[in-house]
């Protein structure tokens, strides 16, 4: 009968247990601290947001302004709508980096802004193309409506095809991802953060193209379509959610095209809201 001691705390592998619960508790606090982090900025995001937002006549169709306007908005719609649902990626990254350091998840995250930063500009030019080619063509009252309704149902139709399969399911896969894409190192941790945007995009542009068709300087439909997002990527019925975006986005495609003022929050183009947003913006 020997004495009870530290001679007999459990052991697995040649550690004992408590060390193992210790490490596991660090890397927790640390996973919950950064996601924390994350969060808040994208709190902080969506409060920059509003307050740029303030005054817009939010509508489809509302001038973008000048490129270098409309870019440091997009970085902090970005933030606020993505790091909500790319926050497990990001914290499950650091945790297998957290000996490094903090600095290759911070990388992780600039990254991946920065391949959403370059699909805003994509966005921007895509919109004053269209803008300069059908001009008067694509007012509300004119194409404009129907195009807008058009947007909605194509985004609705994407939902269903196997490349947003294959797209979300890497977004929704953190372990898969990061395994089959490591890359050691501060330019790997920039290159990774890239990679899994470009899957992100893949997954969401026709949820973007809908935002640009309900009015992409609205922060209402800013968080409807973030909403649709997160969900897609986090909620553990993977159908039921994409199912769902599907049909709120034929509804409104349908209710766009048939009653567009009996759609809560948005705004029905007049004839001035151009230059109204200029002014805003200025």
């Amino acid at each position: 009968m020997g004495g009870i001691g530290a001679a007999q705390v459990p052991v697995h592998r040649g550690r004992p247990v408590r060390s193992e619960l210790g490490q596991a508790l660090a890397a927790g606090r640390t996973r919950l601290g950064l996601v924390s982090l994350l969060v808040l900025l994208a709190a902080l995001a969506w409060w920059s947001t509003a307050d740029r937002m303030a005054g817009i006549d939010a509508g489809p169709g509302t001038d973008l302004g000048t490129l270098g306007w409309f870019v440091g908005v997009w970085a902090v719609m970005m933030a606020a709508m993505m790091f909500p649902s790319v926050s497990p990626t990001v914290a499950l990254y650091a945790q297998m980096t957290r000996r490094r350091g903090v600095g290759r998840p911070l990388l992780f995250s600039a990254g991946y802004l920065l391949l959403w930063g370059l699909a805003g500009v994509l966005a921007y030019a895509l919109f004053e193309l269209g803008r300069n080619v059908f001009g008067a063509d694509l007012r509300w009252n004119a194409g404009g409506r129907w195009f807008a309704g058009a947007v909605l149902l194509v985004a609705a139709m994407y939902e269903l095809t196997p490349l947003k399969d294959v797209c979300l399911q890497k977004c929704r896969s953190p372990v898969g991802f990061l395994l089959g894409t490591w890359r050691d190192g501060h330019r790997g941790a920039l290159a990774m953060g890239t990679r899994h945007a470009a899957w992100c995009v893949g997954c969401c542009w026709a949820l973007m193209g809908a935002l640009f068709a309900l009015g992409v300087m609205s922060v209402t439909w800013m968080a409807l379509v973030a909403a649709l997002i997160t969900l897609e990527k986090t909620l553990p019925w993977r159908r039921v959610a994409t199912w769902g975006t599907t049909a709120v986005l034929v509804v409104l495609g349908v209710m766009l095209l048939a009653a567009p003022h009996a759609v809560p929050a948005f705004v029905v183009p007049s004839g001035g809201h151009n230059a109204h947003a200029m002014n805003a913006m200025h």
